[in-house]
């Protein structure tokens, strides 16, 4: 009995050993999403998963001599950690963690694996979905949610049930939304004209069935019946929760998740038909009917919406930039920017073809304008595949102006944003923001002695508060130096620079003087084996054949999938669709395949009923 005791207490942490880590930031960097998700040590998103976190010590830990426990020589930097002093030697911390070291049964693998967690998770219509839902419904091709309040980003998409509430000012878009959407399908004959109850009725259960995405029940027909005027019974059916959020049960569950995620809109009659002859249950039926949605064009559209979000299209879209600096910018050529990384996302998912190509690949699809922006030859025909010279430093993504606009400031580049973005979008890791109070301003561009953003950005090393997480973010842009703040090569860092101005005098308009400053693109990516580099092309192909990279590849399509971001319980089925999506020589409709066939994505329709 006591041995049982003993292996419980051992598999989770004590309070106090909790505290000490949480106070030395741990968990911040040592997560399945942390910048050192790729070491051993990762601790759980919650007290659920601690069992398995405690037997995950075994290698990290050294019972009969702690103090050379892994575990403990890292955050006090007696061996080399990228996260400095975490811990200080000979702290009350440290004995306490000593401590419980030393008091570890060898036998925690005994205790329970942690129970696996099912989330239910209330999904609205997105502002895209609304859209192409009441086209295929009433034929409107107006677009009336593009009048609705803007959608938030919440944990990196917009979709993400978590930020899907309706505020009161949503609430009254959709009012005025379904009036005006009712009444201009009376006046173009797409509601029908009824005389009587019967011809209400049938109305009621056709027109409800499909803007429910399931039959009505008998109650709700002679619910909405009574309205007896058809545009009255749209309008009110179009302010329904049954149309606004995606709450089928079963199967019709099932075939609605996978039409709004597939084509971006409602079921079209051969999948209800599947769903109401139970032909949409189990991983073989899902995948039949999956591949046959993703063979319709409808696909490529709705797959552009996850392209959009997971890569940020609205900050290129949104950027603005000192027009003394770049005057070819503007909303044209921000517009070119995003084609072009669609153009190469689509390339690879509709042909079958490596995605890690999406990273590394040496060659782009170019209108005249981004040719010209490139110093490249102008296509034969605008956004045609064209193929960079040998010895480019420009490759994949990263070498895309939408990303390097994107991750830039309106006069100048951003190492650090740049580096950030690589980070969350790309490596799936969640950098700590900055602690609070802490000035962020780097010293201005002074005409005497110009610096360069390296230099500017020293500023944030030499300052223990800041260095932890610059040390894990700007060396990333530094290697992307080379490019500007539209994406355009320079060989110098082009910027405005100020006299400075004596104190004594008020009101002195200063003019800015453009100046050029030599840049330095030695970087690497902490954490990655390898990983030095010195330009886009080399880093994307360290990106590509990282696993880290390749497995974030997985969990952004998963999180949009799902509307939600990934739990513990979730890791089984994350690592299949991600084996399946390498022994597939990494085709992304294999990773779409393996998440809607995933037993996460399948349960959620059996726990919907």
């Amino acid at each position: 009995f006591l041995f049982i005791a003993s292996v419980a207490v051992a598999a989770t942490l004590p309070p106090e050993i909790r505290d000490v880590f949480a106070k030395a930031q741990c968990q911040g960097c040592h997560n399945d999403n942390g910048v050192a998700s790729s070491t051993r040590l990762k601790f759980p998103a919650d007290e659920t998963g601690e069992p398995a976190f405690v037997r995950s010590l075994e290698p990290l830990v050294n019972r009969a001599r702690p103090v050379e426990s892994r575990l403990i020589q890292m955050p006090t930097a007696r061996l080399a950690h990228p996260g400095g002093e975490r811990i200080k030697r000979g702290s009350a911390e440290e004995t306490a963690v000593l401590a419980w070291i030393a008091s570890l049964p060898a036998a925690t693998a005994a205790a329970a694996e942690a129970p696996r967690a099912r989330q239910s998770v209330l999904r609205r219509l997105t502002h895209s979905q609304y859209n192409q839902t009441v086209a295929e419904l009433l034929g409107d091709q107006t677009q009336p949610a593009r009048q609705f309040p803007t959608e938030d980003f919440v944990q990196g998409f917009t979709n993400s049930a978590e930020g899907q509430s309706i505020s009161p000012l949503l609430a009254e878009a959709y009012a005025h939304a379904a009036a005006r959407l009712a009444r201009n399908a009376a006046r173009s004959g797409k509601l029908p004209v009824c005389q009587d109850a019967a011809c209400v009725a049938r109305f009621v259960r056709i027109f409800g069935k499909a803007a429910f995405r399931r039959p009505l029940a008998s109650e709700e027909v002679a619910r909405f019946t009574k309205l007896a005027d058809p545009q009255l019974i749209a309008e009110a059916m179009l302010q329904s929760p049954d149309f606004l959020f995606r709450s089928e049960p079963g199967a019709y569950g099932a075939a609605s998740r996978l039409s709004y995620l597939l084509w971006n809109t409602l079921p079209d009659r051969e999948l209800t038909r599947l769903a109401e002859v139970g032909a949409l249950r189990g991983a073989p039926r899902i995948e039949a009917a999956a591949r046959r949605l993703l063979a319709d064009p409808r696909a490529r559209l709705a797959l552009d919406e996850f392209t959009g979000q997971w890569l940020r299209f609205d900050r290129v879209r949104n950027a603005i930039r000192e027009r003394r600096l770049f005057p070819e910018f503007g909303a044209e050529l921000a517009a070119a920017m995003t084609g072009e990384t669609t153009r190469l996302f689509q390339h690879l998912v509709w042909n079958n073809r490596d995605f890690r190509e999406f990273f590394r690949a040496d060659y782009t699809f170019v209108n005249s304008s981004l040719a010209q922006l490139y110093g490249l030859a102008a296509p034969e025909r605008e956004f045609s595949l064209v193929k960079f010279p040998g010895g480019t430093r420009r490759a994949g993504v990263l070498g895309h102006a939408g990303f390097l606009t994107m991750t830039s400031k309106p006069e100048e580049t951003s190492p650090t944003e740049r580096g950030l973005f690589v980070r969350e979008h790309f490596l799936c890791q969640i950098v700590p923001p900055p602690p609070p109070g802490v000035n962020t301003t780097l010293p201005a561009l002074m005409e005497e002695r110009p610096m360069s953003n390296r230099e500017r950005l020293g500023i944030h090393l030499s300052n223990p508060g800041c260095a932890a997480c610059h040390r894990l973010v700007d060396p990333i842009g530094f290697g992307l130096e080379q490019f500007d703040a539209i994406g355009r090569f320079r060989e110098k860092q082009v910027a405005l620079v100020f006299p400075r101005v004596e104190k004594n005098k008020k009101n002195t308009r200063r003019e800015g003087v453009q100046v050029q400053i030599p840049v330095d693109t030695t970087a690497n990516i902490v954490g990655l084996a390898n990983s030095d580099f010195t330009n886009a092309a080399e880093a994307g192909r360290i990106l590509a054949d990282s696993a880290v990279c390749q497995r974030c590849v997985v969990k952004q399509y998963f999180r949009y999938a799902m509307n939600r971001p990934e739990s513990a319980a979730d890791q089984p089925a994350i690592d299949a669709i991600f084996d399946r999506f390498r022994r597939s020589g990494f085709q992304f409709q294999e990773l779409i395949l393996g998440v809607v066939t995933s037993d996460r994505f399948l349960e959620e329709f059996v726990h919907a009923k």
